[in-house]
């Protein structure tokens, strides 16, 4: 069975969209008939993708993790409710409004339908669901707690999802503020300065010092040096990106990262509340130790702490503890390690390591928080400070021709 997306005319001969299942045209055309809806065109989604991918338009298709979580919410919903798997997913093929997430979930449910399992189903759609993601399915499958397993999966993705947010939405304020400062600043250089100081130019006096810089700096905005200072620019994002992209590269920027004052202690808090909080839901779900460190490595996004990582699972293989070589690194805080220790001799790993997340997704959110507001000033300060200099740089001919200096 198909997906489509249509337009057709309701009875009021109003112009609707939508998406439908059906197994061919003629069937969306009876199913829509039946509503009172008549068909005007119809694109499978698999055409429409296949259309994307030649004009190359990678986020056409794409499933957002917002997506992703509130299907999980509702699987897990139905599954606790005792609802069978293959009707729950009817459900959520009619219900959810994303067109490729509807044609993964369809073919999801196609697969079950056969006998095939959920995790080797969602397996064949690595793009949508994550190794995380079809770890702790198959866990839920083998243990037969699929309805608790979608339950936790649905709390951690949500909980990724608010502290991806956060991060995000702390960022885009600064931007934004740059962006302005920018386009304002540009504008007085470009189109207000130069007619203001021809009228100090035209006399032929000397200028103060401020408005000498100012000219220049005017100048040299409005000329065609900047298109090379662009394209230098330019030209160094793409080599630094190149050279991040290589081995060397990408963990010789991850170390440095790691030491930047401020920024370095909150991408480190963020990659440990992620382990954290990822080691223990798999945990918890039911997957081995081993693999679930495998799995967890995959989402720190720090080449230096995937390596600590990965060290530490091949140490715990040959029968050493967790919070050994954690430790020996040096990159994880001892609080942390003493914790996970403590977890494992008392056989309440999960718990520490829940406990742990939870410390550091609060440090997290009370350290955006004071960069949000220190940032605030700061910007306004520049903002002023640029504005000021501009302004008094303009007055400043003026001052002195009213001293008698000019």
């Amino acid at each position: 069975m198909a997906v489509y997306e249509y337009t057709a005319v309701n009875a009021k001969g109003k112009q609707v969209k939508g998406t439908q299942e059906a197994d061919s045209p003629r069937a969306l055309r009876d199913a829509l008939k039946a509503k009172g809806i008549f068909l005007t065109e119809a694109i499978e989604s698999n055409d429409k993708e296949k259309s994307s991918r030649d004009i190359q338009l990678p986020w056409a298709n794409r499933v957002s993790s917002q997506d992703v979580a509130l299907t999980t919410r509702l699987l897990a919903t139905q599954a606790r409710a005792g609802i069978p798997l293959a009707t729950s997913l009817t459900a959520l093929v009619e219900q959810t409004e994303s067109a490729p997430l509807k044609r993964v979930l369809s073919e999801v449910r196609q697969d079950v339908n056969e006998g095939m399992a959920l995790a080797k189903a969602m397996n064949k759609h690595p793009k949508v669901f994550s190794p995380l993601y079809i770890n702790m399915i198959r866990a839920g499958e083998s243990s037969g707690n699929l309805d608790l397993v979608l339950q936790r999966l649905a709390v951690f993705l949500e909980d990724q999802n608010k502290l991806q947010g956060k991060v995000i939405g702390a960022m885009i304020y600064p931007i934004l503020m740059l962006f302005m400062a920018g386009a304002i600043v540009s504008f007085l250089m470009i189109s207000v300065v130069p007619k203001i100081t021809e009228v100090y130019a035209d006399q032929g006096q000397a200028l103060p010092l401020i408005t000498r810089i100012l000219i220049a700096v005017s100048s040299f905005i409005g000329s065609w040096k900047v298109l090379i200072l662009i394209a230098a620019i330019a030209g160094g994002v793409v080599m630094f990106r190149r050279w991040v992209a290589t081995e060397d590269g990408r963990r010789t920027w991850d170390k440095f990262l790691l030491k930047v004052p401020v920024a370095g202690n909150l991408i480190r808090l963020i990659a440990l509340a992620r382990f954290s909080r990822t080691l223990a839901t798999l945990l918890d779900s039911g997957v081995q130790l081993l693999p679930a460190m495998g799995i967890v490595k995959n989402i720190l996004g720090n080449k230096i702490l995937v390596e600590v990582v990965e060290e530490a699972r091949l140490n715990i293989r040959e029968g050493e503890s967790i919070a050994v070589p954690l430790r020996r690194s040096g990159e994880f805080p001892p609080m942390m390690t003493h914790m996970i220790s403590v977890g494992e001799q008392t056989g309440a790993l999960e718990a520490m390591l829940e406990n742990v997340a939870e410390t550091y997704e609060n440090q997290v959110d009370t350290q955006i928080e004071a960069m949000t507001s220190l940032l605030e000033p700061l910007m306004i300060i520049g903002m002023g400070g640029s504005v000021g200099f501009i302004v008094f740089a303009i007055i400043s001919p003026i001052l002195q021709l009213s001293q008698g200096a000019f």
